[in-house]
């Protein structure tokens, strides 16, 4: 017997044997999540040696001529008619001419290819529009997201029938059809599988014809744009319980379009998320017909609704809202930098203070890490790629540091952002951060199960072919299989073991670097860490196996610690696309010293958490001796917070084309526009502060008699103190603007919650 089958006689079929006994079976609904959309540089972090020079020769995300045009044109026209608290406070609802002027635009088809009416941008110039928008007004920025996101549009193009995108495709794309997606109900939210909403083959006579088509029943709940759309792409299951069609009588998830005119269609009720305005609603179908070319793709589709739709979340999820989190984060670094200089307690700007520069440099940094991770999201899907695992990295860490930077400016505005108003620009922004945490994949399931629960099989080298020879029906095949997969498996862990080992004792001096520079240090160090995660990665895997599925803690430590190498890789990246800044390197320096804290931290946590503690040790002792990463220095921190607190090129690329003209007119009806003047307004006497000071003048009224000062000079002054004065201003209200309505016969009805069975009541 030579060496290669005794191998695998006495050691590969007994592993085979083992793990197909020790694995729990992978249901349907899982392996379609887990094989939908591709891998990408997640893939190459997972093998312990990522290539640099692989990420640094992905080509930036840019816009073309055309989509600049758009930015400059119909979007900055869009934001200038948005009044967010009249919005939301007064109407409820956009503008009549706003919601004209989105589908005029075609605010609604910027994916829909040119050939079909639509603007055919890229995923970045789609992001970058959302973005903007939702700068502006949050209500505005969900309405243009959701169309050209998850939905019937981009169902559509990726599996539509030629005829269906030829029909629909151009009304969408000129927004004479408004469409929602309903796959959310009370009874299943994240777990699609418990979805009672039902779809039934049957024939029907319709306008004297017999047609064969699918009798729907279903109750959604939480869809954006319901209450105004015009058709519904719907989720649900279907059955064939006559074998009308000659398949399965359950043929499984499906999704077909249905208007919303159509009988047995109730619609049009809205929910309140948050106090947001952004249409949104519950919708029911009691009976509904719809003939059997309503299903997205045809029958032939027929069964395949969640594979569909998670290849379409795959690419919408690292749009949506990372680009609106991507927008808050800036904005809350922005303006706070600029109140917290202004702001003057004890006679010096709040921003000195050491207590709140801590905060301020989160926020800094948080805004590049952010938009850093953006942008490299989008330059993945302008190459057609769909990465599923960087998508969920995204909307789970773009929305916690949202709210992350959320918080940290109200704690530092204060007074300022706590009384809401017409000036209060973040109100909004805090009250819409549970929403961005909720939706698209709530983000204690992103953390706990996706990430890494989904990223270990689909990202690993080796892992995914493993467990698709352990669900071979031919054994003999499957064996055959597993016995490559596994020896490469093996082959690969041993290596990367050793490679970790001699990383982590001279603390990455022997990895790789793509080049030298005040960065280089940093690409080893997570090389480092790479290295690292992914022998923990092997380790847990092979000694939990199935249970780590329901060791959710520790999955989610490991998830953490991917996507630290993910973010931190795109702050490397951001700072060389940008052309090698060196004033922005105390960015780069923040966030990777802070994401160095975290890893380490994560590794920690599952070293102290693994059943083995003979295995534990043996981990610690090769990957994480010592525990070196404490977070960024109190001299860096300060730095960080100083790049907010003055105008500087560097303030301005953090600002990321997001900040307001201080010279445009109209400035004094826009509160940040009026802090913007008052922060340009405060830099430009601050040199003449500094001498008066210097010579003992603290008032410059004072300076002015005495004659230290021009007219002109004075002048500055006055108007500096004019403005700032009015930024610190909150909104106050007679009594009677905030009374309710005397209750009457005329009183708007309350909401009421439906309840199971009781026809004609939604929440």
């Amino acid at each position: 017997m030579d060496f290669n089958a005794w191998r695998r006689r006495r050691i590969s079929e007994p592993a085979y044997r083992w793990a197909r006994n020790a694995l729990p079976a992978m249901s349907a609904t899982e392996r379609e999540a887990i094989e939908a959309g591709d891998t990408w540089w997640d893939a190459d972090l997972f093998t312990g040696n990522p290539d640099w020079r692989k990420l640094l020769d992905v080509p930036a995300a840019v816009l073309t001529p055309e989509e600049q045009r758009f930015i400059d044109g119909p979007v900055a026209r869009l934001c200038a008619m948005l009044d967010e608290w009249d919005i939301t406070w007064n109407r409820r609802d956009l503008p009549p001419e706003v919601w004209a002027f989105l589908k005029a635009e075609r605010f609604f088809g910027m994916i829909i290819p040119r050939r079909y009416g639509g603007l055919g941008f890229s995923p970045y110039a789609h992001s970058e529009v959302v973005r903007r928008i939702s700068a502006y007004s949050i209500t505005a920025g969900v309405t243009v997201m959701v169309p050209n996101s998850l939905g019937p549009g981009e169902l559509l193009m990726q599996f539509g029938t030629p005829a269906q995108r030829d029909y629909w495709l151009p009304r969408l794309a000129d927004g004479s059809e408004v469409p929602c997606f309903g796959l959310t109900s009370p009874e299943a939210g994240s777990d699609a599988a418990s979805m009672v909403d039902t779809g039934v083959v049957c024939r029907q006579v319709v306008d004297g014809r017999e047609l064969i088509g699918i009798r729907l029943n279903w109750h959604k709940r939480y869809i954006t744009l319901g209450p105004v759309a015009t058709v519904l792409g719907l989720a649900f299951k279907m059955s064939d319980p006559d074998g009308i069609l000659g398949g399965p009588k359950d043929i499984g998830i499906s999704v077909a379009l249905v208007p919303t005119e159509a009988p047995g269609v109730e619609i049009g009720r809205r929910h309140l998320p948050a106090m947001q305005v952004f249409q949104n609603g519950p919708n029911r179908g009691r009976d509904v017909f719809v003939p059997l070319d309503a299903l997205i793709g045809g029958a032939e589709r027929a069964g395949h609704g969640w594979q569909m739709l998670m290849s379409a979340l795959a690419a919408g999820r690292g749009i949506s809202l990372p680009s609106l989190s991507a927008a808050a984060a800036v904005m809350c670094a922005h303006t706070t930098g600029m109140y917290a200089r202004v702001r003057e307690q004890f006679g010096i700007p709040v921003g000195k203070f050491e207590g709140v520069q801590e905060r301020l440099a989160s926020l800094a940094g948080n805004a590049y890490l952010v938009e850093a991770a953006r942008r490299l999201t989008c330059a993945a899907l302008n190459q057609d790629v769909k990465p599923a695992v960087v998508s969920g990295i995204m909307k789970y860490h773009a929305t916690e540091r949202m709210r992350s930077s959320v918080n940290d400016a109200m704690d530092i505005h204060a007074g300022r952002a706590v009384i809401d108003g017409p000036s209060n620009y973040l109100g909004a922004l805090y009250r819409a951060v549970p929403i961005a945490i909720t939706v698209e994949g709530a983000n204690i399931l992103t953390r706990n199960l996706i990430i890494f629960g989904q990223g270990a099989i689909r990202a690993h080298p080796y892992l995914m072919p493993e467990i698709l020879a352990l669900g071979n029906p031919d054994e003999e095949r499957g064996i055959a299989v597993f016995h490559d997969v596994f020896w490469r498996h093996l082959r690969h862990a041993g290596i990367n073991a050793l490679r970790a080992v001699g990383r982590a004792w001279t603390g990455g001096l022997l990895a790789p670097a793509p080049a030298s520079g005040p960065t280089a240090g940093h690409y080893r160090r997570l090389s480092r860490y790479a290295s690292g995660f992914a022998l923990l990665a092997d380790a847990t895997l092979g000694q939990l196996g199935g249970a780590l599925k329901r060791r959710e803690m520790i999955s989610a430590r490991l998830g953490d610690i991917l996507s630290e190498l993910y973010l931190l890789s795109a702050v490397l990246k951001r700072w060389e696309d940008e052309g090698r800044k060196h004033d922005d390197l105390p960015l780069v320096h923040w966030c990777l010293e802070q994401g160095y804290a975290a890893i380490e931290k994560g590794m920690d946590q599952v070293l102290r958490n693994l059943p083995g503690r003979v295995l534990s040790w043996g981990l610690r002792a090769a990957i994480l001796p010592l525990r070196l990463a404490r977070g960024p220095s109190d001299a860096l921190t300060r730095e960080c917070a100083e790049l907010l607190l003055k105008p500087s090129p560097t303030h301005a690329r953090l600002a990321a084309d997001l900040h307001r003209d201080p010279g445009d007119p109209h400035s004094g009806s826009d509160p940040v526009g009026l802090l913007t003047r008052a922060f340009a307004l405060a830099d430009a006497v601050q040199p003449l502060r500094e001498r008066l000071h210097q010579s003992g003048v603290r008032d410059w009224r004072e300076a002015y008699r005495r004659g230290a000062l021009t007219d002109a000079q004075a002048a500055a002054f006055e108007e500096a103190e004019t403005i700032v004065s009015q930024v610190l201003q909150v909104d106050d209200f007679a009594p009677e603007d905030l009374s309710p309505p005397a209750a009457g016969p005329e009183a708007p009805p309350r909401g009421g919650a439906s309840l199971p069975g009781e026809p004609g009541k939604e929440a």
